[in-house]
């Protein structure tokens, strides 16, 4: 059948009605308006579509969304705080230890001493002094933390620089059992094991700052001792007090002696069970302690108390000077310091050193306001630092500023002046001439 034919039978198109003798326009259904409003659509799909594969899909990914790399940075540094390594260190019978047993370190060192006498434990006569500091391996909780940590251990070099003093910032945890205030343990045991040229080990809190950047701690004075901790005879042994001393600055020999005693200090130090059961002992035995796990600290006072006749002939209990200065008392007479003495006394005229007990600047609740500890620990590293800054010519505008002034003008001769720069030469020659 031909397609004319096809037509020709079709009925025809209801286009128009006759009413009344006068033609009627019939409406279309709206099927189909919808229909081409859809075709309409799909065009424009096909168009965008068509677009991006010609400009690319980059572009379109150049724009994240707002906060995702924020998200991304949260993310990265909760699984670095989150990673926790607690594999325990034991012997064979399941006891707790620091390392393999080491028995005749005295007679091994001395040997090799010999051996290596490009490595003197003394130089011109002066023992060799490694200062030990560090923080923990993950960043602060509180960012402006790891602002102030970067400010002590700056403070610290500028110490150790001017005293011929070596210095390790440590970061790991060498032991998942002796976490917090314990990790030093296993630090100065692998540090004093190898470096055997080393006399003392010098072990100083973060939060803890050289105020008197001149003070030489008088070693010559501790000949016959093997520990050098700041604390107090009649509160140790009468008051059994559990602040008669302090660890956030103590010396110790490297000798086979430091060696035991690290061994029995650490044995409260284990977390879990051990150290929660051992802070109710020293809760129990020393006075004024509050009820928490063991630390560091107590540990050593019960152990001085309790071994006395083991331990205390090679302790040192220091308070002649500030080797450790608790800083509410401290801070706010910096101005009176300055306009009085000049550095080198390391007592109350010009603190050695300024420790913020009960600060938390990196985060977690401490004992004072955040605001209060970092306004405080401003004053103190400003205080240090223009004891280096003057000799360059230069000082902070204030003790609570990071901004500096120029307080003495540039000369066209600067080699005249050269000597100035040796740091300790400068600070000597203007303490005599003031005293």
């Amino acid at each position: 059948m031909s397609l004319k034919r096809i037509f020709a039978a079709a009925p025809a198109l209801p286009t128009t009605a006759t009413r009344g003798g006068r033609a009627t326009r019939r409406r279309f259904p709206t099927g189909q308006g919808c229909r081409n409003h859809r075709l309409t659509i799909l065009c424009g799909v096909i168009t965008v579509l068509v677009f991006r594969g010609t400009i690319g899909i980059s572009w379109f990914a150049s724009m994240p969304e707002v906060g995702s790399k924020n998200e991304e940075t949260d993310r990265i540094i909760a699984e670095i705080r989150a990673d926790d390594d607690s594999d325990p260190t034991i012997t064979s019978n399941g006891a707790y230890t620091l390392g393999p047993k080491i028995d005749n370190w005295d007679g091994l060192r001395q040997r090799w001493l010999q051996e290596n006498r490009g490595f003197p434990n003394y130089v011109d006569g002066i023992p060799r002094i490694l200062l030990v500091t560090g923080s923990q391996p993950g960043p602060c909780s509180n960012p402006i933390g790891d602002h102030y940590l970067l400010k002590s251990i700056k403070n610290k070099v500028d110490y150790c620089r001017m005293h011929n003093i070596e210095i390790v910032y440590n970061m790991a945890n060498l032991d998942g059992q002796l976490t917090g205030c314990w990790a030093k343990l296993p630090l100065i045991r692998k540090l004093m094991v190898s470096h055997p040229e080393v006399e003392w080990i010098w072990w100083m809190d973060s939060d803890a700052f050289f105020t008197d950047m001149l003070f030489d701690v008088p070693i010559a004075k501790y000949d016959s001792y093997n520990m050098v901790v700041h604390g107090f005879p009649n509160l140790l042994f009468d008051d059994k007090s559990w602040i008669a001393l302090n660890t956030a600055s103590f010396l110790l020999r490297n000798c086979q002696w430091s060696l035991d005693l690290l061994d029995s200090w650490a044995q409260m130090g284990p977390k879990g069970r051990t150290r929660e059961e051992a802070g109710k002992i020293l809760t129990a035995n020393l006075k004024g302690r509050p009820s928490f796990e063991a630390d560091d600290q107590s540990a050593l006072i019960y152990l001085l108390i309790s071994r006395k006749d083991e331990w205390m002939d090679g302790v040192f209990l220091e308070n002649s000077y500030y080797l450790h200065g608790y800083w509410t008392g401290l801070v706010d007479r910096y101005e009176e310091n300055i306009k009085k003495f000049r550095p080198g006394f390391g007592d109350e005229r010009w603190p050695f050193v300024t420790h913020f007990v009960g600060c938390k600047p990196c985060g977690g609740v401490g004992d004072y306001a955040l605001e209060t500890c970092l306004r405080n620990m401003e004053r103190a590293f400003n205080f240090a630092d223009n004891q280096l800054l003057e000799v360059y010519g230069f000082s902070h505008r204030g003790l609570s500023s990071p901004n500096v002034k120029r307080i003495r003008n540039e000369t066209t001769r600067p080699l005249e002046h050269s000597g100035k720069i040796n740091v300790r030469t400068s600070l000597l020659e203007g303490s005599a001439s003031q005293n």
